[in-house]
């Protein structure tokens, strides 16, 4: 079968998915023309609804946003309260909050890379088939989820849409003794999460390279999470450079000067631009801008990995490879879980109180698929008057269809046999589980139409 003639690839439907989203790719004359990644779920009007409730309710509201990633929403709109009314949380409940973000982490990631990604790199069709042929691999997966939802549960209530956080703290804190049994549980898959980095790192991974700036926070000295500034850096000047560009800081006040969202024909998702550039937010980005200070663990995981040093800066533009350094994110989450755990002293109080008063505020956090923000208005009484949420999808999304449209481009112009139908719909499918999207927990198989002229 020739592609030297014009082809319309029609993916109607992304197989589990949080939401809904399909793919359309155009092909002329051997060219790919356009990649559209369509987000076709009807607006949800979360910021909408929000508008008129009190401001201690968007923690409880915003985390039904996503059932996987829900602490993500929570944490970013309890910040962004907490900045409106002048209050700081730090001490014990900063690190709790820490402690229950890598617990969010470390189930999101180990989910997406066993379950989600990993059975790419094997041919599988799904995970049931994976764990077939690598049934060791993925029952460690499954401990190292486990551990991530036994934190969620001990500091949150419950591991999906938890119920134990607040602005200002949490309902209830636990004593000492109460964490034992999660460091405990940390400790025995330490070793398993090491190793799914030397897993991981054995994979077959396409050449390919993302050539767009990238967006993470920075908190110099940690790596960050639940805190710190936006952080852009520059896109390479030669395409598919590892070297690191320059870095360009702003405060999370001026998130909205920078970032400007625009509505595409295609998408109910809006479409971001940063400072009118396209540009990807997620693992890719937080390892180029705070790799450096990862967990020591973490960092030796990833030097042996091939991911280069961190501490010196190291890039890694494939996203192909995200799988490894999500997998090197989860050895930091664990390692950096236990430090909280082994220096953990229970705080006076569980929250601190905050008294609305007429103001805005915003924050950002790095929920695993990449930086959330968030920002809220309320009068004096505490109710909301305007309500801003920008996901990470969202975000990416430009970048995902830019990197369809070079892999498949890659493959039409590699000589020998043309591809089918079928290859470049595996293609697509595996270019867009790179960036685990949010429409999704990640796609494992999409339908496929092929119209010709």
């Amino acid at each position: 079968m020739s592609h030297r003639g014009p082809r319309v690839l029609r993916l109607d439907a992304l197989a589990r998915v949080e939401g809904e989203g399909a793919l359309r790719l155009t092909v002329n004359d051997g060219t790919v023309a356009e990649a559209r990644l369509k987000i076709y779920e009807p607006p949800r009007f979360f910021e909408a609804f929000l508008v008129g409730r009190g401001h201690d309710e968007p923690p409880d509201i915003t985390a039904r946003i996503c059932g996987i990633c829900p602490v993500a929403y929570q944490m970013t709109a309890c910040q962004a309260i907490e900045r409106a009314c002048g209050v700081t949380i730090d001490d014990q409940l900063a690190e709790l909050r820490r402690l229950l973000y890598y617990g969010e982490w470390i189930e999101s990631q180990s989910l997406h890379i066993h379950l989600l990604h990993a059975p790419d790199f094997f041919g599988c069709p799904s995970a049931v088939e994976l764990a077939r042929e690598q049934r060791e691999a993925v029952e460690r997966g499954l401990r190292i989820k486990q551990a991530g939802n036994a934190v969620m549960e001990q500091l949150g209530g419950r591991a999906i849409h938890p119920v134990n956080v607040r602005i200002g703290g949490f309902h209830r804190v636990p004593a000492r003794a109460e964490l034992a049994p999660l460091a405990e549980r940390l400790r025995r898959i330490q070793e398993d999460a090491v190793e799914t980095v030397r897993w991981v790192a054995g994979f077959d991974f396409p050449e390919a390279s993302c050539d767009y700036d990238l967006l993470a926070m920075q908190d110099p000295g940690r790596y960050a999470i639940d805190s710190g500034t936006p952080a852009a850096m520059a896109a390479p000047d030669s395409p598919g450079s590892d070297r690191a560009g320059p870095v360009r800081r702003f405060a999370v006040d001026e998130f909205e000067q920078h970032v400007v969202e625009r509505q595409v024909p295609h998408s109910t998702a809006l479409q971001s631009e940063l400072d009118g550039r396209r540009y990807l937010t997620g693992s890719l980005a937080r390892y180029a801008i705070s790799g450096r200070w990862l967990h020591p663990l973490a960092a030796e995981a990833a030097r042996a990995a091939g991911l280069g040093d961190p501490a010196a800066g190291a890039v890694v533009r494939n996203p192909f490879r995200s799988i490894v350094v999500r997998a090197v994110e989860v050895a930091h989450a664990v390692a950096e879980g236990l430090r909280i755990i082994d220096d953990y002293e229970p705080p006076p109080r569980p929250y601190v109180e905050l008294p609305p008063r007429p103001a805005a505020g915003c924050a950002a956090t790095e929920a695993p698929r990449g930086l959330l923000y968030h920002r809220y208005a309320m009068d004096a009484d505490g109710a909301l008057t305007q309500a801003r949420i920008v996901p990470p999808t969202a975000q990416n999304q430009a970048a995902i269809e830019e990197d369809l449209r070079r892999v498949v481009q890659t493959r039409l112009d590699r000589p020998g046999a043309a591809a089918t139908d079928e290859e470049l719909t595996a293609l697509c499918e595996r270019a867009i589980r790179n960036h685990d999207p949010c429409i999704s927990c990640s796609a494992h198989f999409l339908d496929l139409t092929v119209e010709r002229a």
